[in-house]
């Protein structure tokens, strides 16, 4: 009953694979791969895995990235892909994006985990944000009922940093370090960066207190959440695993067992 979840960002490839499709299941394996190196999974990393008699993932790089493991899953495992869909509802999550299968993916996977995560920690329903930080940034409010109500879209420190140096004559310096008063250009730019995403967040955090009237729960998550969260006011739950545990959710409730 083995079951592989994969997680395809604009950067690397995640994947991990778990005794079975459920939540809290065993981990067994897992580990990630840069998209230019993903031809090397099926003889490399997943060489010595069990066979999962299911999978599902979900990608936002695009159909030719999603070819590229397609050809490894079937070089290598007797199991259909399957990808996530955002829809309009799913797994405890109602989407109120005015188009729903618009909505990345990642982003609908990461919901699911984290309401699922709250529920399991706090007992109650209550209001979440939840946060992305990774090549994009996002930054999703869903109410105590799970109605996602809307998020925001904003670029990593990355996009920012190349947006800045392609814009700005001269402006080729190495990242620097966040400081409440930055006076070099490099602090300056890396502090500008990090409290411009925190302030996107703390916005969504009021934003949804005022609307639910009531304190949000906040989970972060990505593979650049570790940089942001000295920066951050308020509690919050960094969660590397949101995405894969919201297709833990996603195949348990689908019933995935071949």
């Amino acid at each position: 009953m083995a079951f592989l979840a994969i997680d395809i960002g604009n950067t690397r490839l995640k994947w991990a694979l778990y005794e079975a499709p459920r939540p809290g299941a065993p981990l067994l394996g897992q580990g990630a791969e840069f998209l230019d190196h993903i031809e090397r999974l099926a003889e490399g990393p997943w060489a010595d895995l069990p066979q999962p008699t299911s999978m599902l993932g979900c990608v936002v790089a695009g159909d030719a990235v999603r070819r590229r493991a397609e050809e490894q899953l079937h070089e290598r495992f007797d199991c259909a892909p399957r990808w996530v869909v955002s829809s309009g509802a799913e797994a405890g999550i109602v989407n109120g994006y005015d188009h729903p299968t618009r909505l990345g993916a990642d982003r609908w996977v990461a919901m699911i985990g984290a309401r699922h995560r709250m529920l399991q920690q706090h007992g109650a329903a209550r209001p979440m944000v939840v946060v992305m930080i990774g090549t994009a940034v996002t930054v999703e409010a869903v109410d105590a009922d799970g109605k996602f109500l809307g998020g925001l879209i904003l670029p990593g420190h990355g996009i920012m940093l190349r947006a800045l140096e392609s814009g700005t004559a001269g402006l080729h310096v190495p990242t620097g370090e966040v400081r409440e008063f930055p006076t070099n250009t490099s602090d300056a730019l890396t502090s500008g960066g990090t409290y411009a995403i925190a302030g996107a967040v703390e916005r969504m955090v009021q934003h949804l207190r005022q609307r639910c009237g009531a304190e949000p729960v906040c989970y972060m998550t990505g593979g650049a959440g570790w940089k942001m969260a000295p920066s951050m006011n308020g509690s919050f739950d960094l969660v590397e695993s949101l995405i894969m545990d919201g297709l833990l959710v996603i195949a348990q409730d689908r019933a995935l067992a071949s």
